[in-house]
């Protein structure tokens, strides 16, 4: 009951998530709401866990990471953005990119510091800073490019404010922040003094040559920066939860010492499994078929909501698409997604439940692309007795 709950979590009720997955099963929908991938991992990811677990790689790894893994990372990193990344003091890993962002912020923000979050943002964000006693100040990203208004960004920064969190490729919008925003944002931290959380988790994920510029990378950012990220979208095995974070050492201890006392260590088969994983890929050119096939899948949905009627807004990175469900005579994205898995049979989320005032929310529903062809084929099908119910 309500009244036995602790006052820091009494208000969080039922992710938006959960009702709509009910909802989908309980109406035989096809889910293109929750965001994971509904088809197979890479078979020589798969294989590697099972060797480890045959090695018996099976008890506690150590807690901020197996040293296999945090050189992985720290390779993938050199390769990609440029700089060397010291993997006994500047990774760490946890279980799952939310874990993770959830230990940074206990190990960062103290009660009454501000902390400064884009809206719509993931749903764990606010959660995770109610949970440290922080007070969350908003931006609000505006259609159809997502744009934030500078003079309002700025007037958030002041005295109390200790962080804020970045999410690019954004979910659930598909943003890029540009360098050009990313070093505005630099910019008022370095004047404000103001730490840097950033959820990449889709960095790999991005289209028509959209550019991945990590926060971390611009300019006397380094030292104030925590990028987290997550294996488990890059190879598609998001039950395995091998999430991590990159950033100077004294970030990397605030995240270690919340880690320690929340699941000490993660599944020491499956980080052996993706340091393989990681490893392979930067000499199988991977990145590149993931790229080329989320593309398919982005182009399938696509032309699916369009052709039931739906336009769609762009998207430069991640695995979701917004469609404008104006006009169509809903009073808001929640009950325009209700119907759609009732009446139509595809379930979607509405974004509001990604505001900290729904009302402030365009009417727009997500779509998760993360799924076989035969699924999206599926919910296009379905998606023409939208047409049809509109008399179109």
């Amino acid at each position: 009951m309500s009244e036995h709950l602790a006052k820091r979590v009494a208000g969080f009720g039922t992710s938006v998530f959960t009702e709509m997955s009910r909802l989908a099963v309980r109406h035989g929908a096809v889910n293109l709401g929750q965001g994971f991938p509904d088809f197979a991992g890479p078979d020589f990811v798969k294989e590697a866990a099972i060797q480890a677990i045959r090695a018996d790689l099976n008890q506690y790894a150590v807690s901020h990471g197996t040293p296999r893994l945090r050189r992985a990372i720290a390779e993938t990193w050199q390769r990609t953005h440029g700089r060397e990344v010291d993997p006994e003091t500047e990774v760490s890993v946890g279980s799952g990119a939310t874990e993770v962002i959830l230990d940074a912020i206990l190990g960062l923000v103290n009660p009454g510091d501000e902390v400064i979050l884009f809206e719509p943002f993931y749903d764990s964000y606010l959660p995770d800073v109610l949970m440290a006693g922080g007070i969350p100040r908003f931006a609000t990203l505006q259609p159809p490019d997502w744009h934030f208004d500078r003079r309002a960004l700025a007037e958030l920064f002041t005295a109390r404010t200790r962080l804020i969190l970045i999410n690019s490729p954004h979910n659930p919008t598909g943003k890029m922040f540009s360098r050009e925003e990313l070093s505005f944002i630099a910019s008022l931290c370095q004047q404000h003094d103001v730490l840097v959380l950033t959820d990449e988790v889709y960095e790999q994920i991005r289209f028509n040559g959209a550019e991945h510029v990590p926060m971390a990378t611009v300019p006397g950012m380094w030292e104030r920066t925590l990028t987290v990220n997550s294996t488990g979208k890059t190879f598609s095995m998001t039950g395995w939860k091998v999430g991590y974070a990159v950033g100077p050492p004294a970030l990397n201890r605030a995240v270690r010492a919340t880690h320690q006392f929340v699941t000490f260590a993660t599944s020491t088969p499956f980080q052996e499994a993706m340091a393989t994983a990681m490893e392979t890929a930067a000499r199988t050119g991977y990145y590149d078929r993931l790229r080329r096939e989320y593309t398919a899948r982005r182009d399938l949905l696509a032309e699916a909501l369009t052709s039931a009627g739906l336009s769609t807004l762009p998207v430069q990175g991640s695995y979701f698409l917004l469609a404008d469900v104006q006009g169509l005579g809903f009073p808001d994205d929640v009950s325009f997604c209700r119907y759609l898995t009732a009446d139509i049979g595809v379930a979607a989320i509405p974004p509001s439940a990604f505001y900290a005032d729904p009302a402030r929310a365009p009417l727009l529903a997500r779509f998760c692309f993360a799924k076989k062809d035969e699924t999206l084929r599926a919910a296009a099908e379905r998606l023409q007795r939208l047409r049809t119910a509109r008399g179109a």
